[in-house]
């Protein structure tokens, strides 16, 4: 866990960006084979592998984010 401001930090941001992103791009996918009438067993294995892996990087960032926040709370003022 980092404080937020170091360079441990901006490596943890970037990588959970390119998660995140890599998330939604897969999003996009699976919308549109959505509208494709049939799809081979292993064309659905593949996407649910995939939105597995998307899912549990997004669980990781959130509790990542959610430890952060807990461990150093806001300054008001």
């Amino acid at each position: 866990m980092t404080d937020g401001g170091g360079w441990l930090s901006a490596l943890a941001d970037d990588k959970e960006a390119v998660q995140l992103a890599v998330g939604a791009e897969l999003l996009q996918h699976v919308n549109a084979t959505l509208g494709v009438p049939k799809l081979s067993d292993g064309e659905l294995r593949y996407l649910v592998a995939r939105l597995y892996e998307a899912l549990g990087d997004a669980l990781r960032v959130a509790e990542s984010r959610g430890k952060r926040r807990r461990a150093y709370p806001a300054v008001t003022a």
